[in-house]
């Protein structure tokens, strides 16, 4: 999906020219390799820190406690702007930057309790992405950290001023050596031959959703069907597909949707069950972004200070309001094509399966879940809980059995009309 922004990197060149005369030359890029973007997100089971790069590095990865701190050390990398600590999310308290031992870059992670570091590497250059570092923490015991320290390592700087009293000692720090550019293995394969399918059950922990029929909870249904999707799906050997939440938790809708461009997603699916006044309406629909929603959401990109991860693959930072503007909207008209494409293919072949809703099944609306620019995306109703033949059928594995074999028909379908080096 990510080649389609072949011609709109190609626009960007045109707009640029003709603006280029009343904008100032870009300073020349640093000598050594530097941080491009820096974030933090929060999933449900783990904590991610990405910093994208303008070249891959070595890094070293070491943790230590009093206070529990996670230590990234970069040595040929150079963060450009000012070492202030930075406000943290989920599992970290607050993140700084520093020079390390050797001159390079030092991140120091103070967290709000013992943690494991599940995941650290280098990702190549891939679908537009600059090479990028991921580090994933998740929640331990105390005991489990301990047991992880490794005495060999020298300790790390603590963030300063120190959260822990001048008179505790650092604790050893476990050195998590790095590879470049290769990975060590993850939860997902990341061959690029396989697309990445992102399933989104709606709703979860205090946000139930739609309660239906004799009781049922909207977000036990999302989950559900999502977790039988994800078997079929995995089952044909062609996707990888991860979920944006695996259990009874609450997520917030951007982060749904950030969750699915951290990744490079090929392709979003958000699962809803909806719930009425009337139990005489039932059956599946599914939604797409509609035009004016799309508008505002291309506009309140444009205006973001930091444009850099506002299309995949394509730095905005340095382009004027009204460029990043056409720019954002080009993508995100394409990215809105390939949602409908998608969507009549899922309506095509659930059909056969399911009840489709009798009156225009397919839908635009300003769904949060439907914004990401440069994701083809797709909210599906898969029924009414309100109904007592739909919120009997989705409460029964058999059903929904049927629902994910031609859910899995139109991504099959899709990415044949896809084609390119994701040809099925």
């Amino acid at each position: 999906m990510r080649r389609m922004l072949a011609p709109v990197v190609a626009m960007g060149f045109l707009l640029g020219a003709a603006h280029a005369q009343t904008t100032a030359a870009l300073p020349a890029p640093p000598p050594r390799p530097a941080v491009v973007d820096a974030r933090l997100g929060v999933h449900p089971d783990k904590t991610r820190f990405v910093l994208e790069l303008s070249d891959a590095v070595a890094f070293k990865v070491s943790t230590a406690a009093a206070p529990y701190r996670v230590i990234v050390d970069l040595p040929d990398l150079v963060w450009p702007g000012g070492d202030a600590p930075a406000a943290g999310r989920g599992l970290v308290q607050r993140y700084q930057r520093m020079a390390g031992d050797s001159g390079g870059l030092r991140v120091v992670f103070e967290t709000n309790g013992p943690v494991q570091v599940r995941e650290a590497y280098i990702l190549p250059p891939r679908d537009g992405h600059k090479p990028r570092f991921v580090l994933d923490l998740a929640p331990t015991t105390p005991d489990a950290f301990a047991k992880s320290v490794l005495p060999a390592a020298k300790p790390a700087t603590r963030l300063e001023p120190a959260s822990a009293p001048p008179s505790a000692p650092p604790a050893p720090a476990r050195v998590v050596p790095a590879a470049l550019p290769a990975a060590p293995p993850a939860p997902l394969p990341r061959g690029p031959e396989k697309p990445l399918i992102v399933l989104d059950p709606g709703h979860g922990g205090e946000d139930p959703g739609a309660v239906g029929v004799g009781g049922v909870f909207e977000k036990d249904i999302t989950l559900a069907v999502a977790r039988e999707l994800r078997r079929q799906l995995e089952g044909t050997g062609r996707y990888r597909v991860m979920l944006t939440r695996d259990k009874d938790v609450f997520i917030r809708l951007r982060e749904r949707v950030g969750m699915a461009r951290d990744v490079g997603a090929d392709l979003f699916l958000s699962l809803h069950a909806d719930s009425i006044a009337t139990g005489t309406i039932r059956g599946l629909s599914i939604y797409t972004l509609s035009d004016k929603a799309s508008d505002r959401e291309a506009e309140m990109l444009a205006a973001k200070e930091n444009r850099a991860d506002a299309i995949a693959g394509l730095d905005l930072s340095g382009e004027n309001h009204l460029v990043a503007s056409i720019l954002i909207d080009l993508a995100q008209r394409d990215t809105m094509n390939h949602s409908k494409r998608f969507a009549k293919a899922v309506l095509e072949n659930v059909k056969r399966e399911v009840t489709l809703l009798p009156s225009k099944p397919h839908r635009q609306a300003g769904f949060a879940v439907l914004t990401a620019p440069d994701v083809p995306s797709v909210l599906v109703e898969m029924g009414y809980l309100s109904s007592p033949q739909d919120a009997s059928q989705l409460k029964s594995p058999r059903h929904r059995e049927r629902l994910a074999r031609g859910v899995t028909r139109a991504v099959d379908s899709y990415f044949k009309w896809l084609g390119g080096p994701q040809k099925l």
